[in-house]
């Protein structure tokens, strides 16, 4: 069996399903928001992000997955949900812009790079070397792209857009 071809397929899937699901729900739910309120509801999501921690303990991965993957992995994952709950701690203030856009080219380049180290050492040619964390790249991560690309277009759409989308929603 080609395990680097179902993994790949899985993961098209899962970025195509999460594509869709952010197209059909998540934006319609956000663009009429102001930019706090539609980024909080994403860096909540991203926060548990701490989760990637998993990648360094043997038992949820095999214990020969490369360190030299888990370990960036982990403490990409770390330093991202770090970024998120400070940027939800600010997002009441004027400043709030540039932790938002820490936490999401951070966040954004971590899982990017994730999948080029993962591809560069061909975990998807181990199978089980990832373990119970396997869902991790397959499910989730495309989530957390797909939200991180929300993120790019809530921050650069003009704020006067909003306004226009609520005086247009009150008529």
């Amino acid at each position: 069996m080609l395990y680097p071809a179902l993994f790949g397929t899985t993961v098209a899937f899962s970025f195509v399903v999460w594509g869709l699901v952010a197209r059909q729900y998540f934006w319609p739910a956000l663009r009429g928001r102001e930019r706090a309120d539609a980024v909080r509801p994403i860096l909540f999501l991203h926060a548990f992000r701490f989760m990637g921690l998993s990648f360094l303990i043997p038992g949820v991965v095999a214990a020969d997955l490369p360190a030299s993957f888990a370990r960036p992995v982990a403490y990409g994952d770390l330093a991202t949900a770090i970024l998120a709950v400070l940027a939800l701690a600010m997002l009441s203030s004027k400043g709030s812009a540039l932790p938002i856009w820490l936490f999401n080219i951070v966040g954004t380049v971590d899982l990017l790079n994730a999948y080029y180290q993962g591809t560069r050492i061909s975990i998807a040619n181990a199978p089980g070397v990832m373990g119970a964390a396997y869902f991790i790249p397959t499910l989730v991560v495309p989530a957390l792209l797909v939200t991180h690309l929300l993120v790019f277009r809530i921050m650069l759409r003009p704020q006067t857009a909003v306004v226009r989308q609520r005086l247009s929603h009150a008529a």
